[in-house]
């Protein structure tokens, strides 16, 4: 159940929230934030579909307005589009989901959208009470009423609490993209602090260091910001001040990527830290010592720092550290005295926690008040082990959970025992556990079947490479695939991104897939490629920068091997990537046309050669190379595909889909990619809807016609059998009909 909330005070704050925002799109347009506008000649500026990248001029929406029309025109009208859309919100909708959450001392925090709450409520119970079937929620803040009394539209983009869970700083977007107001929030009193702390529209990050002190990085003008369009100050601000009188404690240099603060609460106290980021996989960590001074840590550059237990820091590293007696392999994980080192200055010796062996890989690492807890994946499918602190050293042990399958650490309790994991496959729903730091993980919540898997499978089969590497590759499908099954095959392959087993309510990635596709005879491949990181740092690296192209053969060979298999064929593959794996779709389908029968690129960064002029892109560089350099710009011509689209060859039906709001990778690149194929005569489609910043969409609703909208196009062009009603979609496969 939901308690509803007292009334919610809003009328002085709002009009504050609502000058924060005015005020900061005025400083963010100065600081060329509020529009993308390029900042070298990486390209010729003779290109007639520049327009395009002025993101809200007027003539650029109106071809974005007549370019809905014509998708919506050709894909809504086909019977199946309504069915899947009311079929997608209602599984997003569901009561019966799985509130999973964040825990925090004795609470429980959840934010929640559903078919009452389409923006969502944010809501805590009780730790005990979580593990009831039926919760007992008390509303902390309502969107949807937020909306209507302040007349706008915001998008949840998280919050932080203070030790005493008084008060919180909660964050908010106006279309769902990375910039964010912050504003401090009363629990008790359930309403917005008028002279609370609050900061105004930009990429910021806020954490509590004390109840009456925060730590943040935001944007103070033109020359507060990155190259990268990051905020590269970090101050101390106390309770009461004036903004203006905040402390600053550091200042990164434009060319970095971003400076940021992060702190760490247990009952050790408080450990702030100050992050500096040269480039996206490299940081320099700096601990706030009890003077008010920074001091570095003693790591690695690229070593990730992902927690603290008992005051002990742990981290993980990318590359081999090699010290002076001995040397740590790349993807281990270590610890050391934090507390000791911010104390007296002098770097203890770090302890070598695991180290991984070949095909194995830690994929998520959480800290606990009393252990630390890490998600390992072997050949991609995972196991959680418990690291716990005594007296003679750290002591390892295998949690008993399923197997054969995806292991995800939910979250860890900073104050408490209780760490919740999850886990579910291809094939089934996820399942939550709570575990107190004993014995074995105890399930207490499981989400009902959304589809029936009787005549499904799972295989994972390995194919070899231009360059002869083994690439592994999950299918999902029929038991007795054949060259006409409508196939869709997915990756993305880059920042070390693993694709690990799901259920198919993850709205990145192919949304309840097991209704809309497998169930009507259709399959899913997940290729999982370099530049990934289902092995490793390793893995990742090998197709950074110059070896990028390493991916795209990796994809290139999955496609090829499922028609050599004969479990599909190219007029029956189908690809989808978004974001990078936009880029990977978009790319292997200008390499390799004839592999492919059609191709949706979701929200793609596709320009090479222009990628850092908009958005986030500056701070990618490490990722994919600098096209300011001339030999990086010359590897990056040879695949980038907006370069190498050409008229004349017959590419796949293709269909883009963005998001205007989008502040990170921006809406630029589908636009021009969709223009220029459009010109050139090719077969394109193009969608654009105004919120959802870098995702799905803001709203289930949106989501609902974003995913809709793409398997039409796929099922149109891959020949999926159009059948009139599933069983799950009359109801009767464990989900109540909407």
């Amino acid at each position: 159940m939901i308690v509803a909330s007292p009334g919610l005070r809003f009328s002085r704050v709002a009009a504050r929230m609502a000058l924060l925002v005015a005020l900061a799109v005025i400083g963010l347009a100065a600081a060329g934030l509020g529009r993308a506008a390029p900042q070298v000649p990486a390209a010729a500026d003779e290109d007639p579909y520049l327009w395009l990248a002025q993101i809200h001029g007027e003539r650029a929406l109106a071809w974005v307005r007549q370019q809905n029309a014509r998708t919506d025109s050709l894909l809504t009208r086909d019977p199946r589009y309504a069915r899947w859309r009311t079929r997608i919100q209602s599984v997003l909708n569901a009561q019966d989901r799985i509130p999973f959450g964040s825990v925090e001392q004795q609470w429980v925090f959840n934010f929640w959208q559903g078919a009452g709450h389409p923006r969502g409520v944010w809501r805590r119970t009780t730790v005990q009470d979580y593990a009831q079937r039926s919760p007992h929620w008390q509303t902390l803040l309502d969107l949807d009423e937020l909306d209507q009394r302040m007349r706008h539209d915001w998008v949840w983009q998280g919050a932080e609490c203070a030790p005493s869970q008084r008060r919180c700083l909660i964050s908010l977007s106006p279309g769902g993209g990375d910039a964010v107001i912050v504003q401090e929030y009363d629990l008790q009193r359930h309403q917005f602090l008028l002279r609370g702390f609050s900061l105004p529209l930009a990429k910021s990050t806020a954490t509590y260091l004390d109840d009456d002190t925060i730590l943040f990085a935001s944007a103070f003008g033109p020359h507060s910001l990155t190259n990268s369009s990051y905020p590269r100050i970090v101050k101390l601000w106390k309770r009461g001040q004036r903004l203006s009188a905040a402390r600053t404690l550091f200042v990164a240099r434009p060319q970095d990527v971003q400076a940021t603060p992060q702190v760490f609460q247990g009952p050790y106290g408080s450990v702030g830290l100050v992050l500096r980021q040269p480039d996206f996989f490299n940081t320099d960590y700096y601990v706030l010592r009890a003077n008010g001074t920074l001091q570095q840590l003693p790591l690695p550059k690229d070593a990730q720092v992902q927690g603290v237990t008992r005051g002990m820091l742990v981290a993980t590293l990318q590359r081999d550290w090699h010290r002076r007696t001995d040397v740590v392999p790349s993807g281990s994980l270590i610890s050391f005295d934090l507390l000791r080192y911010r104390a007296t200055g002098e770097a203890p010796a770090a302890t070598v926690l695991y180290s991984p062996a070949a095909h194995t890989t830690i994929d998520e690492v959480a800290a606990g008040r009393d252990a630390v807890y890490v998600s390992l994946y072997h050949d991609v499918t995972g196991a959680i082990e418990q690291f716990r602190p005594g007296p003679t050293g750290w002591q390892r042990r295998r949690l008993p959970l399923p197997a054969g399958g995806s292991t995800s650490i939910v979250t860890t309790n900073d104050r408490g025992p209780e760490a919740y994991f999850s886990y579910e496959s291809f094939l089934t729903p996820p399942t939550l556990y709570q575990f107190d730091g004993s014995g074995a993980p105890r399930l207490i919540k499981q989400q009902p079947e959304r589809f029936p898997t009787a005549g499904l499978t799972v295989h994972q089969y390995w194919v070899a490479s231009a360059d002869g590497v083994r690439i592994p590759y999950f299918l999902i499908g029929p038991k007795n695939g054949k060259p006409d099954t409508p196939t869709i095959l997915y990756g993305y392959g880059g920042f070390q991104e693993s694709l690990t087993p799901w259920y198919w309510d993850d709205e990145h990635r192919p949304l309840d897939a097991g209704q809309i596709w497998l169930e009507r005879g259709g399959a899913i491949a997940v290729a999982n490629i370099r530049g990934g990181g289902e092995f490793g740092p390793a893995w990742h690296q090998a197709a950074l920068t110059v070896h990028r192209q390493r991916a795209f053969d990796d994809f290139e060979a999955v496609a090829a091997d499922l028609a050599a298999r004969h479990l599909t064929s190219p007029a029956h593959l189908g690809i989808l990537g978004a974001s990078n794996g936009g880029l990977l779709v978009s790319t292997a389908m200008v390499q390799k046309p004839a592999l492919f029968g059609a191709v949706v690129c979701q929200r793609p960064l596709i320009d090479m050669l222009r990628y850092t002029q908009y958005g986030a892109g500056a701070s990618w560089i490490a990722e994919y190379g600098d096209p300011a350099d001339p030999r990086m710009a010359a590897y990056l011509r040879s695949y980038s595909p907006y370069e190498n689209v050409r008229a004349g060859v017959n590419y796949p039906p293709t269909l883009f889909v963005t998001e205007t709001s989008d502040d990170r990778v921006t809406p630029v690149f589908a636009r021009m990619m969709a223009a220029k194929m459009e010109a050139q005569g090719h077969s394109v489609l193009f969608s654009e809807a105004l919120e959802g910043g870098h995702g799905a969409g803001a709203t289930h609703a949106q989501e609902a016609d974003y995913w809709a909208l793409s398997y039409v196009f796929l099922a149109e062009h891959l020949g999926l059998k159009a059948v009139a009603q599933s069983a799950s979609e009359t109801g009767t496969a464990g989900m109540p009909s909407p």
